[in-house]
């Protein structure tokens, strides 16, 4: 329960969230009673944000800093990085990964947004890969953000100021997302920004 957010336009991208832990359907914990509020953190020259279990956040954290090779700078890199961890999530962290009896795979129970100088990336449960040319979001404001960076994309605006439209509608209409909210920008590398 979150709105995350990330945007790429000119040599710039920006990725962003909210502040509000949603506890069940009936307790919200907002910004100045959170001590760690901020949903996105760093690794490497990577920004990540995850959908999903509060729990989440701080085994990526420690799975990753676990993980002695990785590789977060291509969709094929994510994946085999993903992969590894996958079995260390089960082992060392006790993921359940059961979700429908008909899934073809074992589900890793979040998803995650990467941003780095190589572009933005979505990982999905089942270690679906994605790498996105505009906008993303994920978590229950997306649908909000996703519409509102849509309508203003092609607009004077920065990846940052895109960013942070998407993360307010969010947290306008969506009940569990608050601001403040957190955004951070890099530079594309010279081979990824040609690319754009």
């Amino acid at each position: 329960m979150t709105t995350i957010v990330a945007v790429r336009k000119g040599n710039q991208i920006a990725i962003a969230a909210d502040s509000q832990t949603t506890f069940g359907d009936d307790q919200k914990l907002l910004a100045p009673y959170d001590c760690f509020h901020d949903k996105i953190f760093q690794h490497g020259d990577s920004y990540l944000a995850v959908s999903g279990s509060a729990a989440h956040d701080l085994v990526l954290k420690r799975a990753l800093a676990d993980l002695k090779k990785k590789d977060l700078s291509s969709r094929q890199g994510i994946f085999e990085t993903f992969r590894k961890l996958h079995p260390k999530l089960k082992d060392a962290f006790y993921l359940r990964p059961e979700e429908d009896e008909e899934d073809p795979y074992e589900s890793s129970q979040m998803m995650v947004v990467i941003a780095n100088r190589h572009g933005i990336f979505g990982v999905y449960p089942m270690r679906e890969i994605y790498e996105f040319s505009r906008v993303w979001a994920i978590g229950s404001g997306r649908k909000f953000a996703m519409g509102a960076m849509y309508a203003v994309y092609d607009q004077d605006l920065t990846a940052k100021e895109i960013a942070e439209i998407g993360v307010r509608a969010g947290c306008e209409f969506d009940v569990s997302s608050s601001l403040p909210m957190t955004v951070y920008t890099v530079e594309l590398a010279a081979a990824a920004a040609k690319e754009a």
